[in-house]
């Protein structure tokens, strides 16, 4: 009687367990159109990224969805940017950005975020060699010049596709 019980209770759990698999399965028809759908979501994929490609070879970009939808990219890491006076570091600043973009551009902005990251940076360098966070470094007018700089380094990468680079965080910490 000791060793039956082990083995019924095995077979009960074997039974509910194929039981929940049958009851909670999806039917036959829902896997169907969630295959269709997937396929169909493949192919506008592929239709919206041969006219950027083509257009980035070409020179020429394509015209901006007349919707006006946005997606906004972060750049994964924060720049750190050394303030230098009379040969030591007097400061550090650290930015976090984002890329307004159109939608479809997070592909291409992932493979080239390196080179951008490269010419953001240098960029941001220019800007501390030239004073830009000294004093009243969050005055709009001077962050508007360094976003222009930095929306130009982008398009060099990305095209008219992006559309504004977004400063979401800056802070300076004096030594």
């Amino acid at each position: 009687m000791k060793k039956l019980i082990p083995v019924v209770l095995l077979f009960a759990g074997l039974g509910s367990g194929i039981a929940a698999g049958m009851f909670l399965a999806p039917s036959d028809n829902k896997a169907e159109v969630a295959k269709d759908m997937n396929a169909e979501s493949k192919q506008e994929k592929t239709k919206k990224k041969d006219p950027k490609a083509t257009a980035k070879k070409s020179g020429k970009s394509h015209k901006k969805e007349s919707s006006g939808s946005y997606e906004y990219l972060k750049l994964t890491k924060q720049f750190v940017v050394p303030i230098v006076e009379s040969d030591r570091i007097a400061a550090l600043v650290t930015m976090s950005l984002s890329l307004e973009v159109t939608p479809g551009m997070a592909e291409p902005f992932y493979a080239s975020e390196p080179k951008l990251r490269d010419r953001f940076l240098q960029v941001l360098f220019d800007h501390a060699n030239t004073g830009g966070f000294e004093g009243n470094f969050t005055r709009s007018d001077n962050l508007a010049v360094l976003r222009e700089a930095l929306l130009d380094e982008a398009r060099k990468d990305l095209g008219d596709d992006v559309s504004k680079v977004l400063i979401m965080s800056v802070n300076r910490q004096d030594s």
